[in-house]
């Protein structure tokens, strides 16, 4: 799990690298839970809310811009 003020220090770039990495792995932890294979079915939960705390950072930032 990624804190906020971690990702806070994160330039634009890399927030949208990671952001797609979540995904991608949110992907395939979906075709495990389908499959039978998920190990840790908590990590579904954290992989969400990594993904909710880098878009809100993303809109926060688009926000401030806009001002």
């Amino acid at each position: 799990m990624t804190k906020a003020t971690d990702l806070r220090a994160k330039s634009d770039d890399q927030l949208t690298e990671e952001l797609g990495n979540l995904k991608r792995e949110a992907f395939n932890l979906r075709f495990q839970a389908a499959t039978s294979q998920l190990e840790k079915p908590s990590r579904v939960k954290e992989v969400r809310k990594d993904i909710a705390r880098i878009k809100t950072l993303q809109s926060e930032r688009s926000r401030s811009a806009a001002k």
